[in-house]
């Protein structure tokens, strides 16, 4: 699997969303370094199961859709002798 990688003002905007978590709920400061520590910690052990699961919906969406599809070609359909 590819390492999913974000451009610097995404990382950036996390890190800022950790450090501000952490002082509104926790009432703890954490500095830049260890709150990247924490992202590149969650993202490699946690990040996976939202990865999948994030896979699994797009499935579902994809299958639905195709599903739907394969409903409209029937309805348009016309009958012969050999009509399944």
């Amino acid at each position: 699997m590819k390492n999913i990688e974000f451009s610097k003002e995404e990382k950036n905007r996390m890190i800022q969303n950790i450090r501000q978590y952490f002082e509104e709920e926790l009432n703890q400061e954490i500095g830049q370094f260890d709150a990247e520590f924490l992202l590149d910690f969650f993202a490699e052990t946690i990040g996976v199961y939202f990865y999948n699961q994030g896979l699994r919906d797009a499935q579902m969406v994809l299958k639905d859709r195709l599903d739907s599809i394969a409903d409209a070609i029937y309805d348009i359909e016309k009958p012969t002798e050999f009509s399944r």
